[in-house]
């Protein structure tokens, strides 16, 4: 039985911490702050619950294993998962409307036909085979297995873009494959949608990051009844159910190393604690800057800069009869690209009122108006919202600053991608010093609910099975 030692309190940290316990060994969870989650966070006021990170989950699969290898307890019994059916209603900038279902290729075709005329879904539809070939190039490698000593494979473009002009010249970015091969200002936005909701941006983001959309609408999206806080509070539990220890308030401030190698942490009050294993949960580029990491752990990936707005809207009044989960309301002019969630859950808002969530991804500057920010995000979704402003009673705005306050990094750590000359990869799972790993969002395979899960059940197996794990299976 060995003893491990985890920094923070993350979906990733817990989804290797419960992994490992069941394996045998003593884990100790330690978190700066004085709750779990991570990024995964909760404002309550007045009889109203907002989720301030992540409001969907993809490819539920992710946790239904952690589950299922963690007790014999399944996910489902934990918590309540409802497919989002319409996925989402789409606004585009010229007023068009378009609802597309959940994991249905051919409604999805068909609905695009009808909103934005015949031929536009069979172009969404031919993208998407070509979205399907980049996803069967980089599942398992990218997704599944460690991140190899030598990422460079990862660097060379998957997707099979096609070729146009006369130098025939490659398709690299996802801004081109929308002009190149989409062509409808409307389905190019569609695509551009996906990679900003990531954090991404469409002109930079690589080919590759077609897979983003190709997951969505072929695997699903669901709705955690309560809220997505409720699926961090069942993995935190498990974690407790499997003796699982967690230390909260309690700052990591080094690794402590010991014949070359990873051999415990060292808290801010003082406190050193003995390690066989760490496992760095916190978000990287914080435990760089405080120097709790050493330096050659630092993410081959270029830091794209982008953080979350969210703006929390207490409704008077119940949502209308044909309201919809979540509608993507594209930017226009100087209004960014505005997500509205509008889950149909009493356990979120007060009865005959309504709980509403805008989320926006935009450029981390220094004195940056975010009031300015929110303020357009609220005008902009009066078109998802009928309305909005007669109904409002108080919101309340979170920004990349109060992400950097509460876990230690402002940008939004996007999913790991192929192509881009190795540049959208986060960091490896195994750390080049020995005994130190990293799970989260921040390591591979990347940002996102499901993929910190796939980090943790990474983590989980180099640890358990050493130089011979090959991948989750």
């Amino acid at each position: 039985m060995a003893r491990i030692a985890v920094i923070g309190a993350g979906l990733g940290a817990m989804a290797a911490a419960a992994r490992l316990a069941v394996a045998g060994h003593r884990v100790t969870v330690y978190e700066r702050t004085e709750t779990y989650g991570g990024a995964v966070g909760r404002l309550e006021r007045d009889g109203f619950a907002f989720d301030t990170g992540p409001g969907l989950l993809q490819l539920p699969a992710v946790y239904r294993d952690l589950f299922v290898k963690t007790g014999k307890e399944p996910l489902e019994r934990c918590v309540q998962l409802t497919e989002v059916d319409p996925a989402s209603r789409h606004v585009f900038a010229d007023g068009t409307r378009v609802d597309l279902p959940n994991a249905s290729r051919a409604g999805t075709v068909a609905a695009l036909d009808a909103a934005l005329g015949a031929g536009a879904g069979e172009r969404w539809g031919d993208f998407l085979v070509r979205a399907r070939d980049a996803w069967d190039r980089t599942r398992r490698p990218l997704l599944e297995e460690p991140q190899p000593a030598d990422p460079s494979v990862f660097g060379r473009e998957p997707y099979p873009a096609l070729k146009a002009g006369f130098l025939r010249r490659p398709t690299t970015t996802l801004a081109q494959i929308g002009a190149r091969e989409l062509r409808d200002p409307r389905l190019v936005a569609l695509l551009g949608s996906y990679a900003l909701s990531h954090g991404f941006d469409p002109d930079t983001a690589p080919a590759s990051a077609a897979v983003l959309p190709y997951m969505e609408q072929t695997f699903g999206s669901w709705y955690v009844a309560g809220g997505m806080r409720a699926l961090a509070t069942a993995v935190f539990e498990r974690c407790r159910q499997r003796r699982v220890e967690f230390v909260f308030g309690a700052e990591v401030t080094e690794v402590r190393t010991r014949d070359g190698r990873a051999a415990g942490i060292g808290l801010a009050d003082g406190t050193a604690v003995e390690a066989d294993h760490v496992v760095a949960g916190a978000p990287v580029p914080a435990l760089l800057r405080d120097g709790v990491l050493p330096e050659d752990v630092r993410p081959r990936h270029r830091t794209e800069g982008t953080g979350r707005v969210t703006v929390c809207l207490a409704l008077r009044g119940a949502r209308e009869a044909d309201a919809v989960h979540r509608t993507v309301v594209h930017g226009v002019d100087d209004h960014p690209t505005v997500t509205v969630l509008r889950p149909d859950d009493p356990a979120l808002r007060p009865d005959g009122h309504e709980a509403v969530t805008l989320t926006a991804t935009q450029y981390v500057w220094p004195g940056t108006d975010w009031s300015e920010i929110a303020a357009r995000m609220t005008a902009h979704a009066e078109a998802a919202v009928p309305g909005l402003r007669e109904r409002l009673l108080w919101q309340e705005v979170r920004t990349p600053e109060d992400t950097l306050r509460e876990t230690g990094a402002a940008e939004v750590p996007g999913p790991a991608l192929a192509g881009g000359g190795g540049r959208f990869l986060p960091a490896a799972n195994l750390s080049p010093l020995p005994g130190l790993y990293l799970a989260g969002g921040w390591a591979h395979p990347g940002g996102g609910l499901a993929h910190a899960g796939m980090s943790g059940a990474l983590v989980a197996g180099l640890i358990v099975e050493g130089s011979d794990f090959r991948g989750s299976q």
